[in-house]
């Protein structure tokens, strides 16, 4: 029999409940099922659940480090063309 799983045990409401995790805890929750997954012992119908769950995990995961890294990347150059500094990370501009 197989143990209560944590993270990643619910497929069916995963997108709403995706969306309030942290970056940190979607990543926890994508190395469990990760660890789940490569065990080989949970049976088909529930892997493929997992596999779904660790997908959008992974999607989320991927969206906010892109949103991370597009804010990081706001340099702010001078009119010569020079890097004169960076923007504030939580600048709209």
């Amino acid at each position: 029999m197989l143990a209560p799983m944590d993270e990643g045990n619910n497929a069916a409401g995963s997108a709403q409940d995706i969306s309030q995790m942290s970056f940190e805890q979607a990543l926890a929750a994508l190395e469990t099922i990760v660890q789940q997954l490569e065990r080989g012992d949970v049976p088909l119908d529930h892997s493929i659940s997992l596999y779904e769950r660790g997908e959008a995990l992974r999607a989320a995961c991927q969206q906010r480090l892109d949103a991370a890294q597009a804010r990081i990347e706001k340099i702010v150059t001078g009119a010569d063309g020079r890097v004169g500094g960076t923007r504030p990370l939580d600048s709209d501009g």
